[in-house]
């Protein structure tokens, strides 16, 4: 289980103070939402989660099955039009570096469909607690 911890870092205002076991992260609100949009916001995040996750499942499946991966870059496009009536829309491109053959862009373009991240935001029923102290 992982645990994440927030706290305020001014009284009053909207940036975080986020840690994730080592890690140090800050967050904040947009312009657009009364912040000072003076880090990524938790809509930022949840699209990091997902271009992050494939990058790095492109990654460990070359690692394990020999494919010479040298790189990868993703790009994501949120669109949150739709958000409030329950559509959220993630437009992703991901591009492989390296000296692959066709077949092997292709096994890893099948890999990165069936990143974790990518299953758990479309395809799990996530249920959510909030605990009072």
């Amino acid at each position: 289980m992982t645990v994440i911890e927030t706290e305020t870092a001014t009284t009053g205002d909207y940036p975080q103070i986020v840690r994730v076991r080592a890690h140090t992260l800050t967050a904040d609100a947009g312009t657009g939402s009364g912040g000072a949009d003076g880090a990524p916001g938790p809509h930022d995040y949840f699209d990091v989660a997902l271009a992050t996750c494939k990058a790095i499942t492109a990654t460990w499946y070359a690692k394990r099955h020999s494919i010479p991966l040298e790189r990868v870059e993703t790009h994501v496009e949120s669109d949150a039009a739709q958000e409030r009536a329950g559509v959220y829309k993630l437009s992703v491109r991901v591009v492989f570096h390296g000296p692959m053959s066709d077949d092997q862009r292709a096994s890893l373009y099948r890999a990165i469909a069936a990143c974790p991240i990518h299953k758990l935001m479309t395809t799990s029923e996530i249920q959510i607690e909030t605990v009072m102290p």
